[in-house]
């Protein structure tokens, strides 16, 4: 039986179309613009999101932390959830790349809401405090167990955006499930935002990449600030054509993620070892153990017998499903699950 990987979607490995798409790509310089595949990817993502242009970087950080840093400077703060992505697991590159602050609120299981944003902006002219200036959401929320937000709620904190002259930049490393999950269309998101980095490499499946949409002015700045980085990946197509392979086939697939995640979390909420399984909205799978009971140890000796997940907060352990899985697996997960005590 092969090794069940449940740590995250980021460990799916190109299918033979995928690698047949990759092999076959036209490439040429992406730093001069001549890459035509990359050029395509870019394009084509734009259009889904309805968005002036797009930009490949080589991951959903750089996307993120491209995209802040075009908005972004000393003295001006961005305002997220403190579970949010672009705070938490991107090296402090908020305050390193862009030389800004961080407001953190406490949002319900990684969302927010209008009014608590609007609650906590700084006074524009108090000179004590740093400029709120972007407001930057994630979804899905991956600390929220793949929380999704509703349209209804983007749409109020888009308007509250507008009416403070904030920017508002969506980290939609997995917004793919959201979408898929709640019935909603790339351009009714692509409409509330700013700018939006896409994932490329998670449940889409393809080994590398995030592209980072917004204005023509917006992404030209991008990149400038992706060269500054090091983010120029000369002949990418190689690489962008897994993107567009994806784009053109892994997205309703998303489902089976959902529907097997859900699976996970109905037979852990019946496990004696679970205290509490947060709400599964798409693929993501987050768990509490009983006191008496070691995340630690549950996680090391699953990995032993051939399941692998990952410690995620105290006593939290996070099972994350994807195309690299198939119902046998599943079926052998939820044996060896009921099996340890």
């Amino acid at each position: 039986m092969k090794e069940i990987d449940f740590r995250s979607d980021t460990v799916t490995r190109p299918t033979a179309a995928m690698r047949e798409a990759m092999f076959a790509a036209p490439v040429g310089d992406d730093v001069f613009g001549e890459d035509p595949t990359v050029n395509a990817l870019q394009a084509k993502a734009a259009a889904l999101f309805g968005k002036e242009a797009g930009l490949f970087l080589p991951s959903g950080t750089m996307a993120n932390q491209v995209g802040l840093a075009v908005r972004l400077g000393p003295g001006q703060e961005v305002v997220c959830d403190h579970t949010a992505h672009i705070y938490r697991y991107e090296g402090g590159g908020i305050m390193s790349n862009a030389g800004a602050s961080v407001k953190l609120l406490h949002g319900d299981r990684g969302r927010l809401t209008a009014a608590q944003i609007e609650r906590e902006l700084n006074p524009p002219h108090d000179i004590h405090q740093p400029t709120s200036t972007v407001v930057a959401l994630e979804n899905t929320s991956n600390k929220g167990g793949g929380a999704c937000y509703a349209l209804s709620d983007i749409a109020a904190i888009r308007q509250l955006c507008t009416a403070k002259g904030l920017w508002l930049h969506l980290d939609g490393a997995r917004v793919f499930n959201a979408l898929v999950a709640k019935g909603e269309s790339p351009e009714q998101h692509g409409a509330l935002f700013d700018s939006l980095s896409v994932c490329l490499s998670k449940g889409l499946g393809a080994p590398v990449g995030s592209v980072l949409l917004g204005s023509r002015a917006f992404i030209d700045k991008a990149r400038r600030v992706r060269k500054r980085l090091g983010g120029g990946m000369r002949q990418a197509g190689f690489l962008a054509a897994a993107g567009i392979y994806a784009l053109d086939h892994h997205v309703e697939r998303l489902a089976e993620d959902h529907r097997r995640a859900r699976r996970l979390g109905e037979l852990l909420a019946g496990l004696p070892y679970v205290k509490e399984v947060l709400p599964v909205e798409t693929n993501i799978v987050i768990f509490e153990l009983a006191a008496e009971f070691k995340a630690e140890r549950f996680v090391a000796e699953m990995a032993g017998r051939g399941l692998r997940c990952i410690l995620f907060g105290h006593q939290q352990v996070r099972l994350v499903t994807h195309l690299d899985l198939d119902d046998a697996m599943m079926d052998r997960a939820e044996e060896l699950l009921k099996a340890w005590s």
